[in-house]
C-alpha cells in the first residue's frame, strides 16, 4: 500500500509538471500566446475517431511499386471555443503536434531506459544498448539514400530496422535457450559498431538527401504532425503497461537469476518479454523522432536517485520525467538563435554535463 501511495504521489506531481511544461511551451514562440488562448485552442483540438476506412499506399523500390491498403481514420472535434483563426492554427497545426510527440517520445525513452538499466544492472545502460537506434538509423538513411517507397515512408523503414537489429542481437546472444546478460551486452555493442559502418556508407551515397539524413540522425521533432502522434501514442502506452506489469519481476531479477528462479520467476521468459517490449517502445520513439540521446540514460538515473530502485515507482516516474525533459529540451531548441536546432543537440548539450556533474558529486548509484 505504501508503494502504491508513493507511486501515485510522485506520478501525480510529475504529470502536473508535464502539463505545465506543455502549456508553457505552447505559449512560447515567434508569436507569443496567452494561457487562456492556448487552453481554449487545445480544447478545440481534442477529437475522437468517427470513421475508420482503408486508403491505398505504395510499397516498392524505384519505379517498381505496388499498392497496399493502409488505415484511414477520420476524427470529429466536439468543442468549438472562440479563438482567433490564426492562433488556432498556430496551436493546433504547428506547435501542439510537435510538443505532444516530444512528450510521447520522451515518455517512451524514459520507460525503456529504466527497464534497460534494471535489466543489465548497470546505471550506464540506455535503450539503444541492444542496437535499436543503430538499426533504425540504417533503415531511415537507406530510405533517404535510395528510392524506397512504403506506407509512412521513413518511419516504417526506421521501425523495421530497429526491430530487426534488436532481435538480431538477441538471437546472436542466445545459446541453448539461455541469454546471458553479459553476452547480450557485448553482442549489442558489436552490432552497433557494424551498423554504424553501414550508416556511414549510406551517408556517402545519400546525395541530395545527405542533409535530411544528418538532421534525422541528430534527432528532430520539427516536422511532426498528428499522424505521427496517432501512430505512436497507443503503441507506447500499451508497451508501457506491459513493462509496468513486469516491474515486480524486474525487481526480483536484481537479486540474481538463480534467486529469481527460486522465487518462482520464469527468468528466460521474463528476459525475452522485457527485451522485446523495450526494443519495440524504443523503436516506436526513434522511428518518428530520430536518434535522441541521453533521455533514456540520464532521466532514469536521476529518478533512481530520487525515488529509489523499486521499478514499480521508477518506471512511471522515469516515463513522466522523460516526457517533461524532452518537451523542455525541444522548447530550448526552438528558442535558440538562428535556424531551429534538432532536439538531439540540446539533449546531448544539457544531458552530458549534468551527468558528469552527478558523477563528480557522488558515485554512480548501484542497482
Amino acid at each position: 500500500m505504501r508503494i502504491l501511495f508513493r507511486t501515485v504521489l510522485w506520478s501525480t506531481a510529475l504529470f502536473a509538471a508535464l502539463v505545465g511544461t506543455v502549456l508553457a511551451s505552447t505559449m512560447f514562440g515567434p508569436v507569443s500566446l496567452d494561457a487562456g488562448t492556448v487552453v481554449r485552442a487545445m480544447l478545440n483540438t481534442l477529437a475522437y475517431p468517427s470513421d475508420v476506412g482503408l486508403d491505398s499506399g505504395q510499397v516498392g523500390v524505384g519505379e517498381h511499386t505496388a499498392g497496399v491498403p493502409v488505415p484511414d481514420v477520420s476524427y470529429t472535434q466536439p468543442l468549438s471555443f472562440d479563438v482567433d483563426r490564426t492562433d488556432q492554427i498556430i496551436v493546433e497545426k504547428v506547435r501542439l503536434p510537435r510538443i505532444v510527440l516530444g512528450a510521447v517520445v520522451g515518455f517512451a525513452l524514459g520507460t525503456a531506459g529504466a527497464v534497460m538499466q534494471g535489466f543489465f544492472k548497470n546505471p550506464m545502460a540506455d535503450p539503444s544498448i541492444i542496437g535499436v537506434s543503430s538499426g533504425a538509423a540504417v533503415g531511415a538513411v537507406a530510405t533517404i539514400a535510395f528510392p524506397v517507397t512504403m506506407p509512412f515512408g521513413l518511419q516504417t523503414a526506421a521501425f523495421v530496422g530497429a526491430i530487426l537489429a534488436a532481435f538480431g542481437v538477441y538471437f546472436i546472444a542466445t545459446q541453448g535457450g539461455r541469454t546471458p546478460v553479459a553476452t547480450l551486452l557485448l553482442a549489442g555493442l558489436a552490432v552497433q559498431t557494424f551498423l554504424g559502418a553501414g550508416v556511414s556508407y549510406l551517408l556517402l551515397n545519400a546525395g541530395e538527401g545527405l542533409e535530411e539524413a544528418i538532421l534525422w540522425l541528430m534527432g528532430r521533432l520539427r516536422y511532426s504532425n498528428w499522424g505521427d502522434v496517432g501512430s505512436t501514442l497507443p503503441f507506447v502506452v500499451l508497451l508501457f503497461v506491459v513493462l509496468l506489469a513486469y516491474a515486480r519481476d524486474l525487481n526480483v531479477m536484481l537479486l540474481g537469476e538463480e534467486d529469481a528462479h527460486a522465487l518462482g520467476i520464469d527468468v528466460e521468459r521474463t528476459k525475452r518479454l522485457l527485451l522485446a517490449a523495450s526494443a519495440l517502445v524504443t523503436a516506436a520513439a526513434v522511428a518518428v523522432a530520430g536518434i535522441i540521446g541521453f533521455v533514456g540514460l540520464i532521466i532514469p538515473h536521476i529518478m533512481r536517485l530520487i525515488v529509489g530502485p523499486d521499478h514499480r515507482i521508477l518506471i512511471p516516474t522515469s516515463a513522466l520525467a522523460g516526457a517533461t525533459f524532452l518537451v523542455l529540451a525541444d522548447t530550448l531548441a526552438r528558442a535558440g538563435p538562428g535556424p531551429v536546432m534538432p532536439v538531439g543537440i540540446v539533449t546531448a548539450a544539457v544531458g552530458a554535463p549534468f551527468f558528469l556533474f552527478l558523477l563528480r558529486q557522488r558515485e554512480v548509484h548501484a542497482l
